[in-house]
């Protein structure tokens, strides 16, 4: 009776310890139920299309981080590799996110500016003259160092509260607030790509009206733009832009949705290289992309009080884009997210990833709706696009070094337009849900100008500023407020609805996090 009593408890046992081995590493649920004569040609033929636009995008997402953009390729592939095995979302495209990017990049350039790293060398004329140059190398280096560092507190911090159980959090973070940061975000994305489409030279900007002064110099300097690198940009956000409504309009008669970031980069490149524009017109050029792999390389731990205020910030917008996105592409296929397992799996690729000289993972909207679209079932499509961006890697980089960085730039621009489109979801969202909509435009507006101008706040700033900084919160926090109060009595009066407090919470929570 006894050895029977045992046996069923070593059973029991075990079930239990392979129910936990599950739930770590959700690979063991979905890859022995894995369909190979339905999904595997779906599934390579997705994760083509998606390797060939994740190894354009981690090319252009590295200039928001201000590193070489041969490092995008490699946050494009590393992520992949642990997400694959611990993520719960079989339909995201896990890599560079354009919000996200400008997050490390704004920390990036805060802690590695171009003034640290001034020397002095003889002038061009040879005669007994100096002039001061940028140690690009040393600095480069020094900026490549910070966002793998950042890259790998952040993913501490998500390990952290997948193991708290605190992937509750993004109930809490509702659609309005996602969508005017994200929409606030890419005016920033834009500005700092601008000056790279006219190929301008401006001082790196930081703190109060940032933006702003950036804007000012860019159109001071406007008449240094170099013509060959305005129209290639140009012509590359028109193109892109086209296509990609073509590939929306006409998605149910287009079995694959045209690459088109790839095509006009390979067409851009192929004529880079044909007309010699650098030498030609001094057009900016990619230059150098490594090839191969770097060792991996331990994070500066004393760098982490430093950036331990920006990594909590840039974790959970990481987080609640990833788990915002896999919502969307779960509910339509019928499974789950486990929101606690997807901060354990970002934090391990994170952390993974840091080690390799990447910046931070989360998942795009564009690059997600390749995978899917072109009929992804599985992450075994995520795997064979880390194998093209491997590819690239490898292979191609050499290739790609006569690519104008603003094509790359253009390609940024392009993909934003999902990002600015949500400003005019409110008409949408008050003939569907007048709840929603008036929690979009009490979130939007205070978002965007918090984003925009308060955002890039430093600590380094001067006391004045910080004066302004707090006054201009105060006043938003003020108008929020307001604003609410009124909307309550509209919404009650029109709809006998009550909004729900949780989002006016949610507002001055994050309004009391940048105080």
């Amino acid at each position: 009776m006894r050895s029977v009593h045992n046996l069923f408890s070593h059973s029991c046992s075990r079930k239990k310890a392979f129910q936990i081995t599950k739930s770590f590493l959700p690979i063991l649920e979905w890859l022995p139920n894995y369909r190979m004569k339905e999904w595997l040609v779906n599934d390579i033929i997705s994760g083509v299309s998606t390797g060939l636009v994740a190894t354009l995008q981690g090319l252009a997402y590295a200039l928001l981080v201000a590193v070489p953009v041969g490092y995008g390729l490699y946050s494009a592939f590393f992520p992949i590799l642990t997400y694959f095995f611990l993520g719960t979302s079989r339909h995201i495209s896990v890599g560079p996110f354009p919000v996200v990017s400008l997050m490390v990049g704004s920390v990036v350039m805060s802690m590695a500016p171009d003034d640290n790293f001034l020397i002095v060398g003889s002038n061009a004329t040879g005669t007994n003259g100096t002039e001061i140059l940028i140690d690009t190398d040393s600095r480069d280096a020094q900026r490549v160092l910070i966002a793998s560092t950042l890259t790998f507190l952040v993913g501490i911090l998500q390990v952290a509260f997948g193991v708290l159980q605190i992937g509750f959090i993004v109930r809490y973070l509702a659609d309005p607030l996602v969508g005017g940061f994200t929409t606030a975000a890419a005016f920033q994305v834009l500005v700092s790509q601008l000056k790279i489409v006219l190929n301008v030279s401006t001082k790196n900007y930081n703190g109060v009206l940032s933006i702003i002064y950036t804007l000012i110099e860019t159109f001071e300097n406007i008449g240094t733009t170099n013509i060959a690198d305005l129209i290639a940009g140009l012509l590359t956000i028109f193109v892109c832009m086209v296509v990609k409504e073509i590939n929306d309009r006409f998605k149910h008669k287009i079995p694959i949705p045209i690459p088109i970031e790839v095509i006009v980069t390979i067409v851009a490149t192929g004529i880079s290289y044909a007309a010699d524009l650098e030498k030609k017109y001094n057009a900016g050029i990619v230059k150098s992309i490594p090839r191969g792999f770097l060792p991996p390389e331990a994070p500066d731990v004393s760098m982490f009080s430093q950036m331990i205020a920006a990594s909590f910030s840039i974790a959970i917008v990481a987080y609640a884009i990833a788990v915002s996105v896999g919502k969307v592409y779960a509910t339509k296929y019928d499974y789950a997210i486990n929101g606690n397992q997807e901060f354990i799996a970002f934090g391990i690729s994170n952390i993974f990833s840091g080690a390799f000289s990447c910046f931070v993972a989360t998942t795009a909207l564009s690059r997600t709706a390749v995978q899917e679209s072109t009929g992804g079932k599985t992450q075994v499509a995520g795997i064979i696009s880390a194998g093209i961006v491997l590819i690239a890697i490898v292979a191609l980089g050499k290739l790609l070094e006569p690519l104008q960085k603003s094509v790359l730039a253009a390609v940024v621009i392009a993909n934003l337009k999902g990002m600015f489109m949500q400003v005019f979801d409110v008409p949408r969202l008050w003939k569907q849900n007048k709840v929603d909509a008036v929690s979009q435009l009490i979130f939007l507006f205070p978002l965007m100008f918090l984003c925009l101008f308060l955002l890039p706040f430093r600590k380094d700033s001067t006391v004045l500023s910080k004066k302004c900084v707090h006054s201009a919160l105060g006043g938003i926090r003020s108008t929020a407020r307001s604003a609410w109060a009124v909307m309550q009595g509209v919404t009650k009066e029109c709809t006998s609805t009550v909004l729900p407090e949780y989002s006016l919470e949610t507002l001055e929570s994050a309004i009391n996090l940048l105080a």
